[in-house]
């Protein structure tokens, strides 16, 4: 099977011409591609073209959507199946300036950090590009969107997994993404959320890709980051800033520091001022999370009070601080959680 989906134009077209078939058709097939549609749907080419492609073993789609839940605020998670029959989640989330699809890079996660449920069943591969692309397309057909009016605005790479660790894939996904001949998002419209691999993010710095850079660092000190998020022994708080800088001074594009805050863990008004500290002169703007607290985790949020006077804090110290709008609480909405759930069910299903 050839599944296109992980194809660029210029890979789409030399498969085309490859069937002794004229350029033009390529471009008809990675639009209708980029549109969600399947082969028996194509319109613009005719039967026997259609047969063939198929005959040959193309693919167009390789996600489908199999479930999917709406919030009380309109927040809605997806349930996809891969062709291999693993499962990963997508949530869109509605603002008043468009809609942002949050997609997953892996099926599972290697990273396995206390306070997420997307490491509890550990990993078991990387999404192919077609798989990363596969999610944003499914969705944007969902919504009615198509190439040349689209339903989705904006996309986060921060649902399951660490999209650093699957780089191939997540970097060609970036360029076809991009591409005018498909969806066409701006850079300035996506952004990528990493733990923090140093050496990753300087060559993501140099790929000439300026989206948004988020670092999910979720502590002010290494001895705290160790104890929440195993990379941490890896690699220090100050090495994943260097190369955050570096990355700020390669795109000029101001960074997002991700920090949950989580009971009597990173929570203390002296973490505060610590990560003040640690944040003095680099271009960034803070992002406080509220927990989603996953019951297997057994870690506990704080209050709207302390999310406050933490705010607070950093703004003393001229940080540039806001919390996140808390969303899709009541579907499951922390990532992996509507996975693990539908895994259960399986294995149950299986034992029975």
């Amino acid at each position: 099977m050839i599944n296109l989906m992980s194809n660029n134009l210029k890979e789409v077209i030399m498969a085309i011409e490859k069937i002794g078939e004229p350029k033009y058709r390529a471009s008809q097939l990675y639009t209708a591609m980029q549109n969600g549609l399947e082969l028996n749907e194509i319109k613009n080419m005719p039967k026997s073209l259609i047969d063939k492609l198929s005959e040959q073993g193309f693919n167009l789609q390789s996600t489908r959507i199999v479930k999917k839940q709406v919030s009380r605020d309109k927040t809605t998670k997806y349930l996809l199946k891969l062709e291999d029959g693993n499962i990963i989640e997508s949530v869109l989330l509605r603002y008043k300036y468009g809609n942002t699809i949050c997609i997953s890079t892996q099926v599972g996660c290697k990273m396995n950090c206390a306070f997420c449920a997307s490491g509890l069943k550990g990993f078991i591969r990387n999404l192919t590009t077609g798989e990363l692309l596969g999610q944003v397309v499914a969705v944007n057909r969902a919504l009615g969107g198509t190439v040349k009016k689209r339903a989705i605005t904006n996309v986060v790479l921060m649902g399951i997994g660490e999209p650093l660790d699957n780089y191939d894939n997540v970097v060609k996904f970036l360029r076809i993404i991009t591409d005018k001949n498909g969806l066409n998002i701006s850079f300035r419209n996506i952004s990528l959320s990493t733990c923090g691999i140093p050496s990753k993010i300087e060559k993501l710095a140099e790929e000439g890709l300026p989206i948004t850079l988020c670092i999910s660092l979720h502590a002010s000190n290494d001895k705290t980051r160790k104890q929440i998020m195993p990379i941490a022994n890896r690699f220090s708080i100050a090495s994943i800033l260097d190369s955050a800088k570096h990355y700020h001074l390669l795109t000029n594009r101001r960074l997002i520091i991700e920090y949950t805050l989580i009971k009597d863990v990173n929570e203390s008004m002296a973490n505060a001022r610590e990560l003040a500290t640690l944040l003095k002169g680099i271009s960034c703007h803070v992002n406080l999370i509220r927990l989603n607290e996953v019951p297997e985790r057994g870690l506990r949020g704080v209050s709207e009070n302390e999310m406050k006077k933490f705010l607070g804090t950093l703004c003393q110290y001229h940080v540039s601080a806001t919390i996140r709008r808390k969303i899709g609480e009541d579907i499951e909405g922390a990532c992996g959680q509507l996975r693990n759930t539908e895994e259960k069910k399986r294995v149950k299903r299986e034992r029975n």
